[in-house]
């Protein structure tokens, strides 16, 4: 009898799932591929940990950081804003757009890679980086570029079948190589960056081949020259994005050392899971806000913002509260330090999902100038704070300069939000600054809070079993506040 009962659950579950518009269906399986995609980076963590001492971590994760900056130069992230959008205003050409794009991309990584090679030693000694790792630096750059053309492309599309298969092959098969390269040689930083180059090359090749076989086109001046034009003004913001997200951790390991860039990055990696949650819900609502957008809609926004928001910084609430279990799970004892910086980045986890909320209307209006102004903000005053409070307070002095850096970075992208929606949407606000402003002070304070908990657990449990008391008893307000919320939403 009971089995009868599962069985008619089941597929009282699967008749719902079956009857579900096929954007929800993809929105749910978009969402789970980024889950699966960090996380199994994020599960493997306590296995390189303990594979690499914490000077080769700290190395492995400088050249990634690296890269991140390098990546803004080499392929102009030709993948991002200017990507999604001409996905919507092309859309009668979208093919030929993804091919021509894909070409553009190909033909720069080639040129630096021999700009690269016609005097390497200059640039080996400037990134602390052998020929081998920068090679394989500048493939694994084009790998990415055309899985994240691919993956854009089937997200506007609604396709998720592929990109599931794909993403679950390759998640799967970078872990598994690079512990076969890291045991099996000496050079395990060299290794573990060749393991993942060696997987991307297989996984990704083809779906270049696919978009050039689908466009039949890699040169079109009116792609390119578009293409170039709205990405060129970009490079800053972009490159300035990546210097609050990277610089922290070059910086610490020539100016402390590079032991104390493995604990940092370990505390940055395991902060960074939470982007997992910014990047699949803003992968998810981005084509509908562009949408919204198109349509003069955008007061449709607001509500489903909100709700996000909080969700958000409920995720990074329930890692600050458990960051030294976490730290204990994902690496040996050397690395327990990295809890006092946890709490810190997290915040600016929340804060980096916050400004992708207000960029959107620049990025859709082209209004890049006001992009790069914020951006280049935010970035030099991460370099100058970094420089003055690391020498005088340590590495983990880094963690609180990028959570001030983030905020101011935010606010100037809010004003400048503000301004774009002045000229292109008739004066409406899109957001309720009070909203968002009390969301985000109680974020802070609970995350302060639970951070000066961290020498008394029984504090910090009694705070984490009152919160769950309290989720349990209000469970139901909060589910009719969601589907307020979604209903708002709808209309």
């Amino acid at each position: 009898m009971v089995v009868r009962e599962g069985g008619k659950r089941k597929e009282k579950h699967w008749k719902k799932y079956r009857s579900l518009p096929v954007q929800a269906k993809a929105s749910l399986w978009f969402l789970i591929c980024s889950f699966f995609q960090r996380g199994v980076s994020t599960v493997t963590t306590p296995v390189f940990t303990r594979l690499l001492s914490t000077e080769e971590y700290g190395r492995y994760n400088v050249f990634n950081s690296w890269m991140s900056i390098i990546t803004v130069f080499v392929t102009l992230n030709l993948f991002y804003g200017v990507y999604a959008q001409g996905l919507v205003k092309f859309e009668e050409e979208k093919k030929i757009f993804t091919s021509s794009l894909q070409g553009l991309t190909l033909v720069l990584v080639i040129v630096w890679t021999v700009l690269y090679l016609l005097v390497h030693d200059f640039w080996n000694d400037l990134f602390h980086l052998t020929t081998v790792q920068m090679l394989a630096m500048f493939v694994m750059m084009w790998t990415a570029a055309v899985f994240n053309f691919w993956a854009a492309e089937q997200r506007a599309l609604y396709k998720y079948q592929a990109l599931v298969a794909v993403t679950i092959g390759v998640s799967l098969a970078k872990p598994i190589v690079g512990i076969l390269f890291v045991v099996l040689t000496e050079d395990k930083v060299t290794a573990r960056i060749l393991g993942l180059m060696l997987v991307e090359v297989a996984g990704y090749t083809a779906l270049f081949f696919i978009h050039m076989y689908r466009g039949k086109t890699f040169f079109s001046r009116k792609f390119w020259l578009y293409a170039l034009r709205f990405n060129i003004p970009l490079i800053p913001h972009y490159l300035s994005q990546t210097v609050l997200n990277s610089a922290d951790r070059i910086m610490i390991k020539n100016m402390v050392g590079a032991e104390e860039a493995g604990i940092y990055s370990l505390a940055y990696a395991i902060s960074l899971i939470m982007t997992l949650f910014n990047t699949a819900l803003m992968n998810t609502i981005s084509p509908w806000i562009y949408q919204k957008i198109k349509a003069k809609k955008t007061e449709d926004i607001a509500p489903i913002a909100y709700i996000t928001l909080v969700g958000i910084a409920g995720a990074n609430l329930l890692l600050i509260a458990f960051a030294p279990e976490a730290v204990k799970i994902f690496a040996p004892a050397t690395y327990y330090e990295a809890i006092y910086v946890i709490p810190p980045v997290a915040m600016s986890v929340y804060f980096l999902y916050c400004y992708d909320l207000f960029a959107k209307f620049a990025f859709y209006y082209e209004k890049t100038g006001f992009i790069m102004a914020a951006s280049v903000a935010g970035a030099t005053l991460n370099l100058v704070l970094n420089y003055i409070f690391i020498r005088l307070c340590g590495y983990w002095a880094a963690g609180y300069t990028t959570l001030v850096c983030y905020m101011i970075y935010c606010v100037c992208h809010y004003l400048f939000m503000n301004k774009v929606c002045d000229k292109f949407c008739s004066g409406i606000r899109p957001y309720n600054m009070r909203k968002i402003a009390g969301i985000t002070i109680s974020f802070l304070g609970a995350g302060f809070i639970l951070l000066f908990t961290y020498d008394y657990p029984v504090a910090r449990y009694g705070i984490i079993a009152i919160f769950c008391i309290v989720t349990i008893i209000k469970h139901r307000a909060i589910i009719v506040f969601a589907k307020q919320v979604i209903s708002t939403k709808e209309s």
